[in-house]
């Protein structure tokens, strides 16, 4: 069964915990779909009167803010033996090459890798705990994780209701051409500024001298 045909069936209260509560795991570091309930969430409210979009926005934002203090919290106290750990445990997540390229991002960016990271799949499970692993102030890491939690989830709320709208309205005088058209725009628009994100992380581990060191990378401070 699809994830939107099977958030259907399930209560609106419902609804609202199971996006905070994956999220917020997502966000503490275990690779979970977060991405993919919030944006199959959003849509089914915009299709569905139960959902409301800012109830479930804030419920977006307060898993990711919550998940990601949660996680650095965890990484301050695990320090690089968690991340051992981790890699042991989801070596397709957690593995030396993915390791190196979340640190080669935080030396480049700093904080900004919290938010930035927020928008790209590996650096969102990465990005809480590292920063508690490499030691970043915490009153920076919050803000970086609260301004990140609210621009992603709360923005990817409201793009996808507003083309989920939309695409109703389409449909009802064209075709399901209309609604194709109105997704494939929205999550175009979405994804502009994951995929610089990505990109930009991309040239970081290739140009940066640490790549042959990943094990020399200074505590953020």
């Amino acid at each position: 069964m699809h994830v939107q045909e099977w958030l259907e069936t399930v209560p609106a209260v419902s609804i609202y915990l199971l996006v905070g509560v994956v999220i917020g795991l997502e966000s503490l570091g275990i690779p979970l779909p977060g991405e993919i309930i919030l944006v199959s969430s959003a849509l089914l409210a915009s299709q569905h009167g139960d959902i409301d979009p800012v109830v479930l926005g804030a419920c977006a934002s307060a898993g990711a803010i919550i998940g990601d203090s949660i996680g650095y919290a965890i990484g301050r106290r695990g320090g690089r033996p968690l991340l051992a750990w981790l890699g042991g445990r989801f070596p397709k997540h957690f593995g030396e090459p993915q390791i190196a390229l979340a640190e080669r991002s935080f030396e480049k960016w700093g904080v900004w890798a919290v938010f930035f990271g927020r928008f790209v799949a590996l650096l969102r499970i990465f990005a809480g705990p590292l920063a508690g692993v490499l030691h970043m102030p915490y009153w920076k890491f919050l803000i970086a994780n609260v301004l990140g939690g609210i621009v992603w989830a709360g923005g990817t709320t409201a793009v996808i209701y507003s083309v989920g709208v939309v695409a109703e309205a389409w449909l009802k005088r064209f075709s399901w051409l209309g609604l194709v058209a109105a997704v494939l725009i929205g999550l175009t628009s979405m994804l502009v500024l994951k995929n610089r994100a990505k990109k930009a992380a991309e040239q970081s581990a290739a140009g940066s001298p640490a790549a042959a060191e990943p094990d020399a990378v200074p505590a953020v401070d």
